[in-house]
Parts: structure tokens; C-alpha cells; sequence
């Protein structure tokens, strides 16, 4: 038997994710005889069934797949839940943005700099674990105060708050674009004029 061949046949089902493929379509890519794809995947599956692997060969009907081993469920779950796997939308990451660099902040705070209610994309991100409430504002009302978590920088790989970009570097691109686009209005004008 052909290490390479089983290499092959192992890197081609996991390429082909959950659809997997068909001893036919094996011997197609492969250009191989289908006795020698049969005798890969026996042995295949035989170095997968050991303890110290975590994956194994299925057989669906006629189809070969690979798939994970059922005593790591737990483990693949827990991943699946985990508050910081989803995505970010835009609103969070504006949210997420501004606790960063001026934590502790309020969501009236939030709210006044967006000009819409930020109280779910909040929600979302305490429930993801990027930011928590660290106490109350002074004054009426006493609003809840929101800063980033530990898992924050994790998320975003810092080790420490210091380590965000300087605030003053996207300043100074969004002025550039004003004042680009300001000439650029002052240039219209004068060709309409002459």
C-alpha cells in the first residue's frame, strides 16, 4: 500500500466536508483502481479508530466522509457555544470601539455618539463576555458603567489596553478625507463658474 495514496485519499475526504465521496469519484480523481481505493480506506479507517486520533472514516450508503468521534461531542459543542466564535456585526464593533477607548462609558453615552439605542448590541456583547458593567455613574439615574473584559484582548490579540492603536490615528485619516473632499467641492465650483 502507498502511503501517498493514503494521504491522498485521507487530504480528498477532507476537502469534500460533509458531502464525501464515493469510491467511484475516488478512482476518478485519483486515477486509480478501485481495489486499491477500497484497501486505502480499510486501512484509513483502521489508524483512525485509534485511541490517540481524533477523527474517524464514516461510510454513508456509498459514500466515505470524515467525521469527529462521538466521546468529543462535549468538546465540539462547547466550541460551537462559545460567545466569541460569532461574528461581529458593524454596530457591535462601533459599540466595542467606543467602550475601548473611553471605557468606563454609558450607554447614554453610547447612544448620544451613534444616535441610535445601543441597549441589544450591549446585551450582545456582555452575553460574548467582550465587555461588562465595573459599576454605576454618579448622578441621576446612576447609569451602568461598561468597560472590556479580559477576553477582549484575547479576542483581539493584546496584551494590554495601551495596546490599541492611538485614537488620534483614525482622526487624522477621517479629516484627511474631509479635506479632500472639501477641495475637491471647492475645484467643482470653480469649473462651473468659469
Amino acid at each position: 500500500m502507498q502511503t501517498d495514496l493514503l494521504a491522498q485519499v485521507e487530504g480528498l475526504l477532507f476537502v469534500s466536508g460533509e458531502e464525501g465521496l464515493s469510491v467511484k469519484e475516488m478512482v476518478t480523481l485519483l486515477n486509480c483502481p478501485e481495489v486499491e481505493i477500497d484497501a486505502a480506506l480499510i486501512v484509513l479507517s483502521g489508524r483512525m479508530a485509534q485511541d490517540d486520533r481524533g477523527i474517524r472514516l464514516a461510510r454513508l450508503g456509498d459514500r466515505y466522509r470524515l467525521t469527529t468521534k462521538a466521546q468529543h461531542a462535549h468538546l465540539y459543542k462547547d466550541l460551537a457555544a462559545s460567545p466569541i466564535r460569532s461574528q461581529l456585526s458593524r454596530a457591535a464593533l462601533e459599540v466595542l470601539a467606543m467602550v475601548a477607548y473611553h471605557e468606563p462609558i454609558t450607554r447614554v453615552e453610547i447612544d448620544e455618539v451613534r444616535g441610535v439605542n445601543s441597549e441589544r448590541v450591549i446585551t450582545s456583547l456582555v452575553t460574548k463576555q467582550l465587555i461588562e458593567t465595573c459599576g454605576r455613574a454618579e448622578g441621576p439615574g446612576r447609569a451602568l458603567l461598561y468597560r472590556t473584559t479580559p477576553a477582549f484582548l484575547d479576542h483581539f490579540g493584546l496584551e494590554t489596553r495601551a495596546d490599541l492603536p492611538p485614537l488620534e490615528s483614525f482622526a487624522l485619516f477621517e479629516e484627511e478625507e474631509d479635506d479632500a473632499l472639501f477641495h475637491e467641492g471647492e475645484l467643482l465650483e470653480e469649473e462651473r463658474s468659469s
